[in-house]
Protein backbone atom coordinates (compact mmCIF):
# COMPACT_ATOMS: atom_id res chain seq x y z
CA UNK A 1 0.00 0.00 0.00
CA UNK A 2 2.90 2.47 0.58
CA UNK A 3 4.02 1.97 -2.51
CA UNK A 4 1.12 3.10 -4.46
CA UNK A 5 0.77 5.56 -1.48
CA UNK A 6 2.79 8.66 -4.05
CA UNK A 7 -0.33 8.09 -6.38
CA UNK A 8 -3.06 7.95 -3.88
CA UNK A 9 -1.84 10.87 -2.45
CA UNK A 10 -2.10 12.80 -5.16
CA UNK A 11 -5.45 11.81 -6.58
CA UNK A 12 -7.22 15.05 -4.97
CA UNK A 13 -4.61 17.25 -6.45
CA UNK A 14 -6.20 15.40 -9.98
CA UNK A 15 -9.40 16.29 -8.45
CA UNK A 16 -8.95 20.00 -7.56
CA UNK A 17 -10.17 21.74 -10.66
CA UNK A 18 -13.56 19.22 -10.47
CA UNK A 19 -14.33 20.29 -6.64
CA UNK A 20 -16.29 23.10 -7.76
CA UNK A 21 -18.83 20.79 -9.52
CA UNK A 22 -19.34 18.94 -6.16
CA UNK A 23 -21.93 21.59 -5.24
CA UNK A 24 -24.02 20.21 -7.88
CA UNK A 25 -24.62 17.27 -5.96
CA UNK A 26 -26.75 19.42 -3.21
CA UNK A 27 -29.32 20.92 -2.66
CA UNK A 28 -28.36 24.62 -3.77
CA UNK A 29 -28.83 26.27 -7.08
CA UNK A 30 -25.63 26.63 -9.05
CA UNK A 31 -24.74 30.07 -9.65
CA UNK A 32 -23.24 29.63 -12.96
CA UNK A 33 -22.27 26.72 -15.45
CA UNK A 34 -20.66 23.36 -14.42
CA UNK A 35 -19.34 21.88 -17.41
CA UNK A 36 -18.15 18.56 -14.99
CA UNK A 37 -21.01 15.91 -15.94
CA UNK A 38 -22.82 14.46 -12.97
CA UNK A 39 -21.59 11.15 -13.54
CA UNK A 40 -17.75 11.93 -13.15
CA UNK A 41 -18.90 13.96 -10.28
CA UNK A 42 -20.81 11.00 -8.79
CA UNK A 43 -17.28 8.97 -9.86
CA UNK A 44 -14.62 11.28 -8.06
CA UNK A 45 -16.32 11.18 -4.76
CA UNK A 46 -16.34 8.25 -3.72
CA UNK A 47 -12.40 7.67 -5.02
CA UNK A 48 -11.80 10.47 -2.94
CA UNK A 49 -13.69 9.10 0.73
CA UNK A 50 -11.74 5.43 -0.74
CA UNK A 51 -8.39 7.45 -0.93
CA UNK A 52 -9.00 9.27 2.74
CA UNK A 53 -10.16 5.74 4.37
CA UNK A 54 -6.86 3.89 2.94
CA UNK A 55 -4.84 7.20 4.23
CA UNK A 56 -6.78 6.48 7.95
CA UNK A 57 -5.57 2.71 7.51
CA UNK A 58 -2.14 3.54 7.16
CA UNK A 59 -1.86 6.10 10.16
CA UNK A 60 -3.54 3.98 12.14
CA UNK A 61 -1.04 1.10 11.72
CA UNK A 62 1.20 3.64 13.01
CA UNK A 63 3.76 5.83 14.48
CA UNK A 64 1.52 8.52 13.14
CA UNK A 65 3.23 11.77 13.86
CA UNK A 66 0.77 14.63 13.69
CA UNK A 67 1.02 18.26 11.95
CA UNK A 68 1.15 20.95 14.39
CA UNK A 69 -2.54 22.38 13.12
CA UNK A 70 -4.02 19.02 12.86
CA UNK A 71 -6.24 19.41 16.47
CA UNK A 72 -6.99 23.32 15.60
CA UNK A 73 -8.54 22.34 12.59
CA UNK A 74 -10.41 19.46 14.07
CA UNK A 75 -11.51 22.45 16.65
CA UNK A 76 -12.72 24.42 13.67
CA UNK A 77 -14.44 21.16 12.01
CA UNK A 78 -16.14 20.45 15.47
CA UNK A 79 -17.73 24.32 15.26
CA UNK A 80 -18.87 23.39 12.27
CA UNK A 81 -20.66 20.27 13.59
CA UNK A 82 -21.83 22.82 17.13
CA UNK A 83 -23.03 25.10 14.75
CA UNK A 84 -25.32 22.62 12.77
CA UNK A 85 -26.91 21.01 15.67
CA UNK A 86 -27.86 24.39 16.55
CA UNK A 87 -28.71 25.99 13.36
CA UNK A 88 -31.54 25.97 10.96
CA UNK A 89 -31.21 22.67 9.19
CA UNK A 90 -28.86 20.29 10.96
CA UNK A 91 -28.44 17.72 7.76
CA UNK A 92 -28.55 20.69 5.45
CA UNK A 93 -24.06 21.30 5.76
CA UNK A 94 -23.31 17.95 6.82
CA UNK A 95 -21.98 16.83 2.61
CA UNK A 96 -20.15 20.17 3.22
CA UNK A 97 -18.67 19.03 6.46
CA UNK A 98 -17.90 15.79 5.58
CA UNK A 99 -15.88 17.61 2.80
CA UNK A 100 -14.03 19.35 5.66
CA UNK A 101 -13.58 16.20 7.11
CA UNK A 102 -11.59 14.96 4.12
CA UNK A 103 -9.40 18.02 3.91
CA UNK A 104 -8.13 17.34 7.87
CA UNK A 105 -6.99 14.05 6.33
CA UNK A 106 -5.60 15.07 3.09
CA UNK A 107 -3.89 17.75 5.42
CA UNK A 108 -2.49 14.66 7.78
CA UNK A 109 -1.31 12.65 4.41
CA UNK A 110 0.78 15.79 3.09
CA UNK A 111 2.01 16.34 6.44
CA UNK A 112 2.85 12.23 7.07
CA UNK A 113 4.42 11.40 3.70
CA UNK A 114 6.28 15.16 2.89
CA UNK A 115 8.97 13.06 4.22
CA UNK A 116 9.16 10.30 1.05
CA UNK A 117 10.53 12.05 -1.91
CA UNK A 118 8.52 10.03 -3.75
CA UNK A 119 5.53 11.31 -2.67
CA UNK A 120 6.53 15.16 -3.14
CA UNK A 121 7.52 13.98 -6.63
CA UNK A 122 4.13 12.48 -7.79
CA UNK A 123 2.08 15.39 -5.38
CA UNK A 124 4.06 18.42 -6.75
CA UNK A 125 4.07 16.86 -10.39
CA UNK A 126 0.29 16.26 -10.42
CA UNK A 127 -0.38 19.39 -8.61
CA UNK A 128 1.48 21.35 -11.41
CA UNK A 129 0.17 19.03 -14.47
CA UNK A 130 -3.51 19.29 -13.63
CA UNK A 131 -3.18 23.47 -12.76
CA UNK A 132 -1.88 24.07 -16.41
CA UNK A 133 -4.14 21.54 -18.15
CA UNK A 134 -7.11 23.86 -16.21
CA UNK A 135 -5.61 27.18 -16.90
CA UNK A 136 -5.34 25.89 -21.03
CA UNK A 137 -8.99 24.75 -20.90
CA UNK A 138 -10.15 27.86 -19.22
CA UNK A 139 -7.98 30.14 -21.82
CA UNK A 140 -9.20 27.98 -24.55
CA UNK A 141 -12.85 28.23 -23.64
CA UNK A 142 -13.08 32.26 -23.87
CA UNK A 143 -10.91 32.20 -26.77
CA UNK A 144 -13.28 30.04 -28.80
CA UNK A 145 -16.43 31.20 -26.43
CA UNK A 146 -17.66 27.88 -25.77
CA UNK A 147 -19.75 26.76 -23.98
CA UNK A 148 -21.77 29.72 -25.36
CA UNK A 149 -23.73 29.68 -21.56
CA UNK A 150 -20.93 29.38 -19.95
CA UNK A 151 -19.06 32.76 -21.90
CA UNK A 152 -22.42 34.28 -22.11
CA UNK A 153 -22.97 34.20 -17.76
CA UNK A 154 -19.20 34.73 -17.38
CA UNK A 155 -19.54 37.96 -19.09
CA UNK A 156 -16.27 36.72 -21.46
CA UNK A 157 -14.24 35.85 -18.10
CA UNK A 158 -12.11 32.94 -17.67
CA UNK A 159 -13.76 29.95 -15.57
CA UNK A 160 -13.24 26.62 -17.09
CA UNK A 161 -13.61 23.75 -15.12
CA UNK A 162 -14.52 25.76 -11.99
CA UNK A 163 -18.33 27.33 -11.45
CA UNK A 164 -17.66 31.13 -11.10
CA UNK A 165 -14.18 32.89 -12.17
CA UNK A 166 -13.62 34.14 -8.69
CA UNK A 167 -12.96 30.10 -7.57
CA UNK A 168 -10.70 29.90 -10.79
CA UNK A 169 -8.93 33.23 -9.64
CA UNK A 170 -8.87 32.01 -5.95
CA UNK A 171 -7.36 28.23 -6.94
CA UNK A 172 -4.64 29.94 -9.11
CA UNK A 173 -3.62 32.36 -6.00
CA UNK A 174 -2.42 29.55 -4.32
CA UNK A 175 -1.36 27.74 -7.60
CA UNK A 176 0.85 30.43 -8.80
CA UNK A 177 3.54 31.30 -6.07
CA UNK A 178 3.93 27.38 -5.98
CA UNK A 179 5.07 27.34 -9.29
CA UNK A 180 6.86 29.88 -9.60
CA UNK A 181 8.99 28.90 -6.24
CA UNK A 182 9.42 25.30 -7.81
CA UNK A 183 10.81 26.95 -11.45
CA UNK A 184 13.33 28.33 -9.26
CA UNK A 185 14.38 26.16 -6.78
CA UNK A 186 13.79 22.38 -8.48
CA UNK A 187 16.78 21.06 -9.81
CA UNK A 188 15.03 18.57 -11.90
CA UNK A 189 14.80 19.96 -15.92
CA UNK A 190 11.74 18.46 -15.68
CA UNK A 191 9.90 20.02 -13.23
CA UNK A 192 11.13 23.21 -13.91
CA UNK A 193 9.81 23.27 -17.51
CA UNK A 194 6.34 22.00 -16.38
CA UNK A 195 6.63 24.57 -13.72
CA UNK A 196 7.33 27.66 -16.18
CA UNK A 197 4.34 26.31 -18.11
CA UNK A 198 2.25 26.18 -15.39
CA UNK A 199 3.41 29.86 -14.54
CA UNK A 200 2.51 30.76 -18.02
CA UNK A 201 -0.72 29.22 -18.80
CA UNK A 202 -2.20 30.33 -15.23
CA UNK A 203 -0.60 33.77 -15.54
CA UNK A 204 -2.72 34.06 -18.82
CA UNK A 205 -6.02 32.19 -17.88
CA UNK A 206 -5.77 34.64 -13.73
CA UNK A 207 -5.00 37.79 -16.08
CA UNK A 208 -8.01 36.78 -17.96
CA UNK A 209 -10.63 36.10 -14.74
CA UNK A 210 -11.10 39.90 -14.53
CA UNK A 211 -11.43 38.98 -10.97
CA UNK A 212 -11.18 42.12 -8.67
CA UNK A 213 -11.18 40.47 -5.45
CA UNK A 214 -8.36 37.87 -7.18
CA UNK A 215 -6.22 40.39 -8.59
CA UNK A 216 -6.25 42.08 -5.02
CA UNK A 217 -5.53 38.84 -3.43
CA UNK A 218 -2.60 37.97 -5.55
CA UNK A 219 -1.19 41.34 -5.20
CA UNK A 220 -1.15 40.97 -1.35
CA UNK A 221 0.45 37.59 -1.76
CA UNK A 222 3.37 39.15 -3.77
CA UNK A 223 3.47 41.76 -0.98
CA UNK A 224 3.68 38.62 1.65
CA UNK A 225 6.69 37.25 -0.36
CA UNK A 226 8.96 40.35 -0.65
CA UNK A 227 7.82 42.04 3.22
CA UNK A 228 9.03 38.54 4.30
CA UNK A 229 12.03 37.79 2.58
CA UNK A 230 14.87 37.37 4.46
CA UNK A 231 16.79 40.60 2.73
CA UNK A 232 15.52 44.09 4.12
CA UNK A 233 15.73 45.58 0.54
CA UNK A 234 12.69 43.48 0.27
CA UNK A 235 10.50 45.43 2.75
CA UNK A 236 10.81 48.61 0.52
CA UNK A 237 9.51 46.68 -2.27
CA UNK A 238 6.23 45.62 -1.03
CA UNK A 239 4.14 47.90 -1.70
CA UNK A 240 4.92 47.70 -5.22
CA UNK A 241 3.00 44.38 -6.19
CA UNK A 242 0.10 46.36 -3.55
CA UNK A 243 0.38 49.60 -6.15
CA UNK A 244 0.60 47.01 -9.45
CA UNK A 245 -2.92 45.70 -8.18
CA UNK A 246 -4.66 48.83 -7.30
CA UNK A 247 -4.07 50.58 -11.03
CA UNK A 248 -5.09 47.17 -12.09
CA UNK A 249 -8.44 46.60 -10.49
CA UNK A 250 -9.33 50.26 -11.14
CA UNK A 251 -8.67 50.80 -14.83
CA UNK A 252 -10.37 47.22 -15.56
CA UNK A 253 -12.38 47.74 -12.95
CA UNK A 254 -16.22 47.40 -15.01
CA UNK A 255 -14.46 45.48 -17.98
CA UNK A 256 -16.08 42.05 -18.22
CA UNK A 257 -18.02 42.83 -15.04
CA UNK A 258 -22.16 44.00 -14.99
CA UNK A 259 -21.80 47.20 -13.15
CA UNK A 260 -25.15 46.67 -11.47
CA UNK A 261 -23.25 44.18 -9.48
CA UNK A 262 -20.85 46.87 -7.86
CA UNK A 263 -22.83 46.99 -4.92
CA UNK A 264 -25.03 43.84 -4.64
CA UNK A 265 -22.24 42.79 -1.87
CA UNK A 266 -23.02 46.54 0.58
CA UNK A 267 -26.40 45.18 1.22
CA UNK A 268 -25.94 41.19 1.60
CA UNK A 269 -22.67 42.70 3.74
CA UNK A 270 -25.43 44.04 5.82
CA UNK A 271 -28.06 41.18 6.11
CA UNK A 272 -25.27 39.52 7.25
CA UNK A 273 -24.36 41.40 10.18
CA UNK A 274 -27.86 41.35 10.95
CA UNK A 275 -27.80 37.83 11.31
CA UNK A 276 -24.63 38.32 13.29
CA UNK A 277 -26.54 39.99 15.63
CA UNK A 278 -29.59 37.72 16.38
CA UNK A 279 -27.14 34.48 16.22
CA UNK A 280 -23.91 35.68 17.69
CA UNK A 281 -23.12 32.47 19.77
CA UNK A 282 -23.38 29.60 17.04
CA UNK A 283 -24.68 30.95 14.54
CA UNK A 284 -27.39 29.86 11.84
CA UNK A 285 -25.67 26.52 10.51
CA UNK A 286 -23.02 25.54 8.30
CA UNK A 287 -24.04 26.55 4.35
CA UNK A 288 -27.85 28.14 6.02
CA UNK A 289 -26.88 31.45 5.04
CA UNK A 290 -28.96 31.28 2.24
CA UNK A 291 -32.25 30.67 4.65
CA UNK A 292 -31.50 33.34 7.10
CA UNK A 293 -30.56 36.05 4.52
CA UNK A 294 -33.81 35.31 2.95
CA UNK A 295 -35.41 36.63 6.96
CA UNK A 296 -33.62 39.73 7.23
CA UNK A 297 -33.03 40.94 3.43
CA UNK A 298 -33.38 44.40 2.84
CA UNK A 299 -36.05 45.39 0.89
CA UNK A 300 -33.70 46.75 -1.97
CA UNK A 301 -31.14 43.47 -1.62
CA UNK A 302 -30.02 41.24 -3.92
CA UNK A 303 -33.10 38.77 -3.88
CA UNK A 304 -30.76 35.64 -2.60
CA UNK A 305 -26.99 35.21 -1.33
CA UNK A 306 -25.40 31.81 -1.14
CA UNK A 307 -23.03 33.14 1.53
CA UNK A 308 -21.93 36.88 2.81
CA UNK A 309 -19.34 37.23 0.11
CA UNK A 310 -16.53 37.82 2.77
CA UNK A 311 -15.23 34.56 4.35
CA UNK A 312 -15.21 36.15 8.06
CA UNK A 313 -18.76 37.59 8.00
CA UNK A 314 -19.77 34.17 6.55
CA UNK A 315 -18.04 32.22 9.05
CA UNK A 316 -19.67 34.34 11.54
CA UNK A 317 -23.13 34.49 10.33
CA UNK A 318 -23.04 30.48 9.96
CA UNK A 319 -20.65 29.31 13.00
CA UNK A 320 -20.71 32.41 15.08
CA UNK A 321 -18.42 33.38 17.74
CA UNK A 322 -17.34 29.84 18.53
CA UNK A 323 -16.68 29.40 14.82
CA UNK A 324 -14.93 32.51 14.52
CA UNK A 325 -12.89 31.58 17.34
CA UNK A 326 -11.42 28.33 16.15
CA UNK A 327 -10.71 29.66 12.80
CA UNK A 328 -8.88 32.28 14.64
CA UNK A 329 -6.88 29.55 16.13
CA UNK A 330 -6.49 27.47 13.31
CA UNK A 331 -4.67 29.91 11.45
CA UNK A 332 -2.65 31.46 14.48
CA UNK A 333 -1.32 27.97 15.05
CA UNK A 334 -0.46 27.55 11.10
CA UNK A 335 1.30 30.68 11.17
CA UNK A 336 3.06 30.27 14.54
CA UNK A 337 4.48 26.92 13.25
CA UNK A 338 5.44 27.91 9.93
CA UNK A 339 7.48 30.94 11.73
CA UNK A 340 9.06 28.38 14.02
CA UNK A 341 9.90 26.14 11.66
CA UNK A 342 11.52 28.93 8.68
CA UNK A 343 13.71 29.82 11.41
CA UNK A 344 15.09 26.44 11.59
CA UNK A 345 15.02 26.01 7.29
CA UNK A 346 17.87 26.78 5.10
CA UNK A 347 17.28 30.01 2.99
CA UNK A 348 16.37 27.21 0.29
CA UNK A 349 13.90 25.59 2.41
CA UNK A 350 12.72 29.07 3.77
CA UNK A 351 11.90 30.44 0.05
CA UNK A 352 9.95 27.75 -0.84
CA UNK A 353 7.81 27.73 2.26
CA UNK A 354 7.28 31.92 2.40
CA UNK A 355 6.14 31.38 -1.49
CA UNK A 356 3.21 28.58 -0.34
CA UNK A 357 2.21 31.02 2.40
CA UNK A 358 2.27 33.99 0.26
CA UNK A 359 -0.70 32.18 -1.89
CA UNK A 360 -2.15 31.22 1.44
CA UNK A 361 -1.89 35.18 2.32
CA UNK A 362 -3.71 36.25 -0.75
CA UNK A 363 -6.28 33.94 -0.63
CA UNK A 364 -7.17 35.13 2.81
CA UNK A 365 -7.31 38.94 1.76
CA UNK A 366 -9.81 37.56 -1.31
CA UNK A 367 -11.67 36.05 1.03
CA UNK A 368 -12.49 39.74 2.94
CA UNK A 369 -15.07 40.45 -0.13
CA UNK A 370 -15.53 37.01 -1.16
CA UNK A 371 -16.51 33.33 -0.67
CA UNK A 372 -14.37 30.63 -2.49
CA UNK A 373 -15.45 27.35 -1.30
CA UNK A 374 -12.68 25.60 -3.30
CA UNK A 375 -10.32 27.38 -1.49
CA UNK A 376 -11.83 26.38 2.06
CA UNK A 377 -12.43 22.73 1.36
CA UNK A 378 -9.93 22.24 -1.26
CA UNK A 379 -6.79 24.14 -0.69
CA UNK A 380 -6.55 25.38 2.57
CA UNK A 381 -5.39 22.18 4.52
CA UNK A 382 -3.50 20.49 2.13
CA UNK A 383 -1.68 23.77 1.13
CA UNK A 384 -0.86 24.76 5.02
CA UNK A 385 0.78 21.25 5.41
CA UNK A 386 2.64 21.50 2.08
CA UNK A 387 4.03 24.85 3.69
CA UNK A 388 5.14 23.79 7.08
CA UNK A 389 6.97 20.67 4.90
CA UNK A 390 8.46 22.88 2.47
CA UNK A 391 9.78 24.99 5.22
CA UNK A 392 11.11 21.15 6.70
CA UNK A 393 12.16 19.13 4.03
CA UNK A 394 12.40 21.50 1.01
CA UNK A 395 11.07 19.55 -2.77
CA UNK A 396 13.12 16.07 -1.10
CA UNK A 397 16.23 15.09 -1.99
CA UNK A 398 15.04 12.88 -5.08
CA UNK A 399 12.25 15.43 -5.96
CA UNK A 400 14.30 18.13 -5.89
Amino acid sequence: MKRWWPWILSLPYAALPLFPAFITLTAVTVPGVSLVPAGLVWAVLPLIVVDAAIAVVIFARGPFDLSPVFWPLCGWLGAGVLAAIFGFDPVGGAFFLGLFALGIVWHAGVWYFGRDPASMRATIAVFLSTGAISALLAIGMVVLRAPAGQYTIGHGRAIGTFILPGELAGYLIIYLPIAAAIAFASRARAMRVLAWAGVALGGIAFAMTFSRAGWTGLAAAGAFYLATGRRGLRLRWAIAPIAVGLVLVLAFFNVNHNPSENFTRLSIWQSALAIVDRFPLTGVGPFDFATAYALVRMPDGEPTAFHAHSFPLTIFAETGIVGLAAVTWAWWRFASALRAAIGRATPRHAALALAVAAGLFGTLVQGLIDTVSVVIFGLWMPTMALALVFARDGLGEDAA
